[in-house]
């Protein structure tokens, strides 16, 4: 479609994550510039949007990890991709019960999206929150950074080994503007990188979130400064199978590739081997990685169902434990999606991971 080719801009050539960037971040003609992908009435859904106790056992976690940390009077929270608001809403009702820890906490938003943030303004009343686009304001206490499917909306970058040489995925377009695939030889500095990582030596396939570990530094760089630490909340594997795993979906349906650019989400699964790793190269500490299922279990989410259910009517209750199953069932969201967790304190008793 000639519409497609928009998103080369002037290029007649790019490499799979700076197209991918310009389809979904462009100012103008990009996914996230004028949609609301998340709900019923967009494309995919969230945990936090499937059941508030989802963000209830986050706020819970933050609290703890608060005093883990000695119960500092500084504590920052930023979210990274706030999405619609839901979760920090959720956040926000659930630390009044905790007066204390209410009282001086710190809450950041880290949004890229223009359209996005406008909606957060709209649907987050509490005017102590503040929108960053960096993390330099943040400058005394500890900092939690906290995303959910923050990880896989950031561009990756796709090679390949051939004969031992490395080749980088690009896309171009030929003359009845349909995109194609052309493999080009990595550059040197692409190929050093690649080879410093255990995790990827073994690999034919190779996904490298290049974009995304540019944004980890910045945080991690924040951590290193004021003490924290990092939560992660996605979907993905510990053990690559030499498979593409871009993907897209439009209005909860499975859309090819090519499909809607600029109208529908493209993502990707998230290598938390790969994850542990870099933190690890960065000087950070690495909790065992654990499934989404574990987690909630482990911070008691079940427990905290049965105590909300007792004042709710039958259907209620139905409906809530159904949301409960699919944030824990295996065949749902219960194994697929991985939870880490990076630090940079001398305690490691953080709840939620065994």
């Amino acid at each position: 479609m000639k519409s497609n080719i928009r998103f080369f801009k002037k290029s007649k050539i790019l490499p799979v994550d700076k197209f991918f960037k310009n389809v979904l971040y462009d100012n103008k003609i990009g996914y996230y510039s004028s949609r609301l992908p998340i709900g019923q009435k967009g494309d995919f859904i969230t945990s936090p949007n499937i059941s508030y106790l989802f963000s209830e056992i986050i706020a819970i976690w933050m609290i703890s990890t608060w005093e883990l940390f000695g119960k500092p009077k500084y504590f920052n929270i930023v979210e990274l991709g706030p999405g619609d608001g839901s979760l920090i809403n959720v956040l926000l009702r659930s630390f009044k019960k905790f007066p204390k820890f209410n009282s001086i906490k710190k809450i950041f938003l880290y949004e890229k999206s223009n359209y996005l943030k406008k909606l957060q303004k709209r649907n987050i009343s509490d005017k102590n929150v503040k929108w960053i686009n960096d993390f330099k304001t943040i400058k005394k206490g500890p900092v939690i950074f906290f995303g959910n499917e923050f990880f896989d909306a950031l561009p990756i970058k796709q090679f390949k080994k051939i004969n031992n040489l490395i080749y980088e995925k690009n896309y171009t377009f030929d003359k009845n503007h349909k995109i194609r695939e052309v493999y080009k030889k990595a550059s040197k500095n692409n190929c050093k990188i690649l080879k410093s990582f255990k995790i990827l030596k073994k690999l034919n396939f190779i996904e490298f979130p290049l974009f995304g570990f540019q944004e980890l530094r910045k945080i991690i760089k924040k951590i290193s400064q004021l003490k924290g630490s990092v939560l992660l909340i996605d979907y993905g594997y510990l053990r690559s199978d030499n498979q593409n795993t871009l993907q897209s979906v439009i209005k909860h349906k499975k859309n090819k590739l090519f499909n809607n650019l600029g109208k529908a989400d493209i993502s990707a699964h998230v290598n938390f081997s790969l994850l542990n790793e870099f933190f690890l190269k960065n000087n950070l500490k690495v909790s065992s990685i654990v499934t989404q299922k574990e987690f909630l279990k482990n911070m008691g989410i079940l427990e905290r169902a049965n105590v909300v259910a007792k004042k709710m009517r039958f259907s209620e209750q139905s409906d809530l434990y159904l949301r409960i199953k699919r944030l824990l069932s295996p065949r749902s969201m219960g194994d697929l999606f991985k939870v880490i967790l990076a630090y940079n304190f001398n305690n490691n008793n953080f709840v939620g991971f065994k």
